[in-house]
């Protein structure tokens, strides 16, 4: 596509009243026949890195209207116009569709791993009987680039520290988070951890595996968020966890419940990682269809 190239505010007008907010503003061609509103929507999006690179304003970003004028828009006869609308239009639902798919599969795979979850059974017992729990005494802000040893925090990344405090099998339980979105790690050999962290070690692996009591705690995650405590940031008290009532079957259960449910877990984290590629890849499509299209490759 070779186009001339105009001042959007030439064949356009910016200021029209529309029912939406004070801060935004309706562009509306002059003249249909010059340009298509469908096209001016995708060539507006093919330049949205640019806009938002202009944003000023500390709070909320904005553009200002003279900037927005100033904007060069390619104006080719409007068969082609309407002819690059055509593909993107149907590009764009194909991609839609091919991300919502995607979507669906990883919610499906997250679903069988939570009921088989959910389907844990076995005689009741407090965790209290069968664990210990300790909490680390370090800062957040005690981790170092390049650390030694895992520093475990009450986020889901694992940071890294050049001391260890701990040198053993645990399950971590973070005990705050700032919308109660708690979560837990297995993990054995030498580590640190922060002061809110939980760490949770068996009294007896006779009775209670720690791989089981991992996917226990995974099961208890959304109670946990139920019963947590604050305003601003939510936290687990002790007795919270010491009182959690979790199902215990019989060791051998336990391996078998653990097996089947590390497989489970393993498809459905390979799953959430083809669906991140997947949409890092159609986002990735969807740059490249706009650039072509008003770069005249397309």
């Amino acid at each position: 596509m070779i186009a001339t190239r105009v001042g959007l505010g030439k064949v356009c007008l910016l200021a029209q009243d529309t029912a939406i907010n004070q801060d935004l503003r309706g562009i509306v061609p002059f003249d249909a026949s010059v340009l298509a509103v469908r096209f001016l929507f995708w060539w507006l999006k093919s330049i949205s890195d640019q806009i938002v690179a202009e944003g000023t304003g500390a709070t909320v970003q904005g553009v200002k209207l003279p900037f927005v004028k100033s904007l060069q828009v390619p104006l080719p006869p409007l068969p082609e116009q309407q002819r690059i609308v055509t593909l993107l239009d149907e590009a764009f639902d194909g991609i839609a569709t091919a991300r919502a798919h995607a979507e669906k599969n990883l919610q499906n795979a997250r679903a069988i791993f939570e009921s088989v979850l959910d389907s844990i059974s076995g005689e009741n017992a407090t965790l209290e009987k069968y664990v210990t729990i300790k909490t680390g005494k370090l800062d957040a802000n005690a981790a170092i680039e390049n650390g030694v040893y895992p520093f475990f925090t009450c986020a889901k990344e694992i940071y890294a520290i050049d001391n260890y405090a701990f040198d053993c099998e645990s399950i971590l339980l973070a005990g705050n988070n700032a919308v109660g979105d708690f979560n837990v790690k297995h993990y054995k050999g030498k580590f640190n951890a922060y002061q809110r962290t939980y760490i949770i070690r068996v009294i007896d692996e006779n009775f209670l595996s720690y791989r089981f009591l991992y996917f226990q705690m995974l099961k208890s995650l959304r109670y946990f968020k139920e019963q947590s405590v604050g305003v601003g940031t939510k936290f687990l008290k002790l007795g919270m966890i010491k009182e959690l009532e979790i199902s215990l079957p019989s060791i051998a259960k336990q391996t078998e419940i653990a097996t089947m449910l590390d497989l489970l877990l393993a498809e459905t984290q390979r799953l959430e990682s083809l669906y991140h590629r997947k949409l890092t890849a159609l986002d990735a499509l969807k740059k490249s269809l706009l650039h072509q299209a008003f770069s005249g490759a397309l």
